[in-house]
């Protein structure tokens, strides 16, 4: 028998933390809030830190995070965020894992990848290249990043620093997507949000599903089933069901983690919200299924 709720282990392989007093995020420091993907942002714009998390998380078995760039004002420095997150690390045991942020289209980028790798806790890069054509869904300004050279010159270096790359892009980027992890082969990607089924338009969705697929027969992929808040703001269980299942459908209980996507998908529900709907909706796993999936696959991923 699958195991109950709170007794199920948990590694959490996405979530953020922000000191709004100490640095400055372009999206949650200036007022007005700019337009965001994720809506009004305002409720989540103060600092959250490992004693918000671990309230948030009061109850439930959170054993271990990875913690994701969280947008920081890289402009002074990527390093920044780092080293202050590595310092939670050091003095309270979270994030067990640090992804950090480096701009792979900067010609001193392995300079960059070089200090990251210094810091103990950090196993992986993000560099968003989630593109839209609507202003205030697209995290960069321009839509080729994926196939830019001197993009791709940087990305080859994260084998060398043994380093993780978290691939966040849209359903209409997932081909170049793909290409990129099959001339890749040696380094472990994992896919942000679930592949980010934002728009949800009959043609959008039957891209989203096809490009999961593409992107699940390269087999140094792995997704975060997490963030689906962003993209429905009145989700339920019963919503996000489809999605869940046909990402574990395509990568296969051994290439999905759960993510919480906290604090931002706090904007939409608890924490614990989440859990339940992810324990609900894989019920009928096996417990060394759901094991897999609520912990040991990001575990594994992010050499925790």
């Amino acid at each position: 028998m699958a195991a109950t709720t709170d007794s199920l282990r948990i590694v959490d392989c996405h979530h953020h933390f922000w000191d709004l007093e100490k640095h400055f995020y372009p999206w949650l420091s200036p007022r007005p809030l700019p337009p965001a993907m994720a809506g009004d942002c305002l409720p989540i714009a103060k600092s959250y830190g490992v004693e918000q998390l671990l309230a948030d998380t009061a109850g439930l078995n959170l054993a271990k995070s990875v913690h994701v760039e969280a947008g920081f004002d890289y402009a002074a420095s990527p390093l920044i965020e780092t080293a202050w997150l590595q310092g939670l690390a050091d003095a309270s045991g979270f994030p067990q894992a640090i992804v950090a942020k480096a701009s792979l289209q900067d010609p001193e980028v392995e300079s960059v990848l070089a200090a990251q790798r210094e810091h103990a806790n950090v196993r992986g890069i993000r560099h968003m290249v989630s593109w839209h054509e609507v202003p205030q869904n697209t995290f960069i300004d321009r839509p080729d990043l994926l196939t830019d050279s001197q993009w791709l010159a940087g990305f080859a270096l994260l084998k060398k620093y043994d380093l993780s790359f978290d691939l966040q892009v849209y359903p209409p980027q997932m081909a170049d997507a793909a290409a990129l992890a099959a001339k890749h082969p040696d380094t472990a990607i994992a896919l942000c949000h679930t592949g980010m089924p934002l728009d949800r338009d009959p043609e959008s969705l039957e891209l989203w599903r096809r490009g999961m697929a593409a992107l699940a027969e390269q087999p140094n992929v792995t997704v975060k089933i997490s963030g689906l808040g962003m993209f429905e703001h009145g989700w339920t269980a019963e919503s996000i069901r489809p999605y869940v299942l046909h990402a574990i459908e395509c990568f296969g209980t051994e290439r999905c983690m759960f993510g919480s996507n906290f604090p931002v998908d706090k904007l939409y529900s608890s924490y614990r919200t989440i859990y339940e709907a992810f324990d609900e909706i894989t019920r009928d796993f096996s417990e060394g299924e759901r094991a897999a999936l609520f912990a040991g696959n990001a575990e594994r991923f992010y050499r925790i």
